[in-house]
This record gives C-alpha cells, structure tokens and sequence, in this order.
C-alpha cells in the first residue's frame, strides 16, 4: 500500500492537537492507556490517528455528520483496530 506522507503529518498533526489541547478529554486518557499498556509514543498516536481517519471517512464519504459518541467509542476500543463502527 503506498504511503503518504503529508497525510500521516496531517493525521498525527490533529492528534496531537486534541492531546495538546485535551480535546476531546477522551483523547489523552485513551493515550496514557496506550502508554500504560505498553505501546510507544508513536504507536499510541499512530492508533488514535486511525480514529481520526475513521471518523473523517464517514464524514467525508459516508456523508455522515461527525458523531462525538462514535468517535469516543472508537478510542475505547483501541487498540483494536477501529474500523467495524
């Protein structure tokens, strides 16, 4: 799968907006479990990330409207992969 990489800063960018500015609060608390569980900085970023991208999709192309309750569930769920919302 080819790689983009204005993408992934774009992507890691938001994340570390929400862990900057502690919102969503869920955010950061999702990060420290990561951590906590054992997954690098890196990791744990790269796996929120994957719920931004989540969301962003059914926004984007599922011509949903952003949904805070889904996005939260995606991030209690990590890190199993996001994708089945």
């Amino acid at each position: 799968m080819d790689h983009n990489p204005q993408a992934k800063k774009a992507i890691l960018d938001a994340v570390a907006n929400q862990l900057n500015d502690r919102n969503p609060p869920e955010t950061l608390e999702t990060y420290k479990r990561l951590l906590a569980m054992g997954y690098s900085d890196e990791d744990a970023r790269i796996m929120i990330g994957q719920v931004v991208v989540c969301e962003m999709f059914d926004v984007v192309k599922q011509q949903k409207p952003y949904n805070h309750k889904r996005f939260i569930e995606r991030l209690a769920k990590l890190p199993e992969e996001p994708f089945d919302l």
